[in-house]
């Protein structure tokens, strides 16, 4: 549709009181617009779905994958359950909603540049992302406790049956894989997930430690490999745009109170992935605190 936008925003923490009347600003700018939202919405279940489902009365279409703080285990919902099982279970709330999420074919947007399939990746991390000169996950770990800096995640993602989130994660990847690679190669794709899928975003954050959590060392080249006209990705509450192999990098996240009222929306509350309105004005900060 020729008036259509296809907008982004990712890391909404709606669980945090400040954050929410930032929720009800989120509008479309046409009644054909979509909205992809890459993870971190909150932690309770319930509040997820309302939130997405208040989205998808907004916008023509919503496309979410989940970030870590979907998969924390809470006592705060009213069945505490395992990562993956809760995962299942926000797909299929979803799905109730008419949100497609990393489970359902890719939904194809169209727009004054053509057709782009949207694809939401669910992948996690695997500790790859290490700094230079520790070659274990062991070993990385332990450096970053040391340096005091350790993610929620350790504590709140509980991934059983696997063994650790590693092991998730490079079950995810190989799944994701082979949806990617039986697409239409002639149908460019929007790639959507809440952490980045090269590890070069991570390279201006002020802990490097953090940057194992923050991603797979077994997706940097899907950029190259498959035709994706962007990724669209969050989770480092760093909002700016990078190229990659002449491939648009989309950091859409809103972030915490305490970020955002630093730097302010300068690029709005929404992203425009599509059509690709061009670089901002003004110069989006490099480098802030990680979540």
């Amino acid at each position: 549709m020729a008036d259509s936008r296809l907008l982004a925003v990712s890391d909404l923490h709606v669980g945090v009181s400040e954050n929410r009347p930032v929720l009800d600003a989120l509008r479309p700018t046409g009644p054909d617009d979509w909205l992809i939202v890459a993870g971190d919405v909150a932690e309770q279940v319930d509040v997820v779905a309302d939130t997405l489902g208040l989205l998808a009365e907004r916008f023509a279409k919503v496309v979410w994958t989940p970030g870590n703080h979907e998969l924390w285990t809470t006592t705060q919902d009213q069945e505490p359950v395992d990562a993956p099982e809760r995962y299942r279970h926000l797909v299929e709330r979803c799905r109730a909603i008419g949100v497609a999420t990393p489970e359902d074919p890719f939904p194809v947007w169209s727009g004054p540049d053509g057709r782009f399939a949207v694809a939401p990746v669910f992948t996690l991390y695997d500790y790859s992302f290490r700094v230079p000169g520790v070659r274990t996950k062991a070993e990385s770990l332990a450096r970053a406790r040391e340096n005091g800096v350790v993610c929620t995640d350790e504590f709140r993602i509980s991934p059983a049956p696997y063994a650790g989130v590693d092991d998730w994660c490079r079950e995810r990847v190989e799944t994701t894989e082979k949806a990617l690679s039986a697409h239409d190669p002639d149908l460019p794709l929007v790639l959507v997930s809440h952490w980045p899928l090269d590890r070069r975003p991570t390279d201006v954050l002020h802990y490097p430690d953090f940057a194992q959590w923050c991603g797979t060392e077994l997706t940097a080249d899907w950029h190259r490999r498959f035709n994706v006209a962007a990724v669209v990705y969050g989770h480092l509450h760093i909002p700016r745009t990078t190229w990659y192999e002449d491939v648009r990098f989309e950091e859409v996240s809103l972030g915490y109170p305490r970020e955002w009222r630093r730097r302010g929306h300068p690029r709005g509350l929404l992203r425009q992935i599509l059509p690709y309105p061009g670089p901002p004005e003004q110069p989006v900060p490099a480098a802030e605190p990680t979540p």
